[in-house]
């Protein structure tokens, strides 16, 4: 006896979900996750099993350039129902990017809050837009099931006022200009993990790297936000896979009245056209970066760690000093190289590297001298907006 949670975390071209299995006393077992990626160019629709096996695949091709997000939803859940059975379906949780000051806790959707979170659009207006589309459809394609929204600026609410405050007149922070943080459902699972894994260190400071196509840091002291890199949008910190990271704000006006570029020019150079792929002026995907032999690619690999270090530094100093630092992520789970390179520049907290450990990506990858423990931690945002939809759902309204 139990309920079905479906998670749904819709990016700009993008749309990750998961299947989940709600048992009695609230226990969790996945039961499928995947994507549908390249919407607007080639959508193609995978799904597996935990242990990797497929159990759907369907490319849509160039035909499918014109498919919405709610197109996508439709085929999304027509496939579920094939599949599996989509009647089983019990709530609905979905990963939203902007939580402004209002909310700071997951919230079940009704049109109160709907009104809400349309009004946070124009702070993440390439994120916020899909996820609130794709509850919109959901509405619709199943009226009767409830939706839970998981917000990743919520962890970040710890901050304390000197971290959240941005040099401008006071006016502008009381509308709401000020520092958010986001991945927050990616570092409250890491939090999570990292008190089953090392009790000790998720007590003391730590910074969890989240390095990614975005990419931020976040410094925790007793498992809870106290600062991070990404600020007002996020736009802000690190060198990413597409955007620029912190960027001195004269540059953006200089390309204004120099360039005679328009805001919409702008956000298009800063969103899409920066990081990574702009330094190498090859690709966004480290992956291509390492194998690359062009010195650009070889600058942006640079930038990148250097960048990190840096940053890992500051918030060293917001700490007061480093007892853990733990990578996670695409390139922080899957890339020793840029590991045993941003901790070679972090030498001097403390970080001695086991470079064995590294390269078999084991848990912990410091020798036993280091000062500063350093882990490999996997992380799972869909398994934290489950986990948040069933304790907001209830047990009783999950397993009817």
């Amino acid at each position: 006896m139990g309920g079905d949670i479906l998670t749904l975390n819709a990016g700009s071209s993008s749309l990750k979900f998961s299947f989940w299995h709600c048992e009695t006393g609230m226990e969790l077992s996945e039961l499928f996750r995947g994507e549908v990626e390249k919407i607007g160019i080639a959508p193609h629709l995978r799904a597996r099993r935990p242990l990797g096996d497929t159990v759907g695949d369907k490319d849509f091709g160039n035909d499918g350039a014109k498919l919405t997000h709610e197109d996508l939803l439709h085929e999304l859940f027509a496939w579920i129902s094939q599949y599996h059975r989509q009647n089983t379906i019990k709530a609905i949780g979905h990963r939203i990017v902007h939580g402004g000051n209002s909310f700071t806790a997951p919230a079940r959707i009704d049109d109160e809050v709907m009104e809400k979170l349309s009004k946070l659009e124009p702070l993440a207006p390439l994120h916020q837009p899909h996820n609130l589309s794709g509850i919109r459809t959901c509405a619709k394609l199943v009226p009767h099931v409830p939706q839970v929204a998981c917000f990743d600026t919520a962890f970040h609410h710890t901050m304390g006022p000197l971290a959240r405050r941005l040099g401008l007149p006071r006016a502008y922070d009381e509308a709401g200009v000020r520092r958010y943080g986001f991945h927050g459902l990616s570092y409250e699972f890491i939090a999570q993990r990292l008190r089953a894994l090392d009790p000790e260190l998720a007590h003391g400071r730590v910074i969890v790297a989240h390095l990614g196509n975005g990419a931020s840091l976040c410094a925790m002291r007793e498992g809870r936000s106290v600062d991070t890199t990404m600020g007002f949008t996020a736009l802000d910190g690190l060198l990413m896979g597409t955007r620029p990271g912190t960027l001195d704000p004269g540059a953006v006006t200089y390309l204004m009245r120099e360039h005679a570029m328009s805001a919409a020019e702008i956000e298009d150079v800063l969103y899409h056209r920066s990081g990574l792929v702009g330094v190498s002026g090859i690709s966004s995907d480290m992956r291509t970066l390492l194998a690359s032999g062009d010195s650009h690619a070889h600058e942006a690999v640079e930038l990148f760690v250097f960048r990190a270090a840096r940053e890992i530094g500051a918030l060293a100093a917001s700490l007061g000093g480093l007892d853990g630092l733990v990578f996670t992520a695409g390139i922080g789970e899957h890339a020793p190289e840029i590991r045993s390179r941003i901790c070679a520049r972090c030498a001097w907290l403390g970080i001695i590297l086991d470079e064995r450990a590294n390269g078999a990506a084991a848990p912990r990858i410091t020798a036993q001298a280091s000062r500063v423990r350093v882990y490999v931690i996997p992380t799972d945002e869909e398994r934290m907006i489950a986990e948040h939809t069933v304790k907001h759902i209830g047990q009783a309204a999950l397993l009817n």
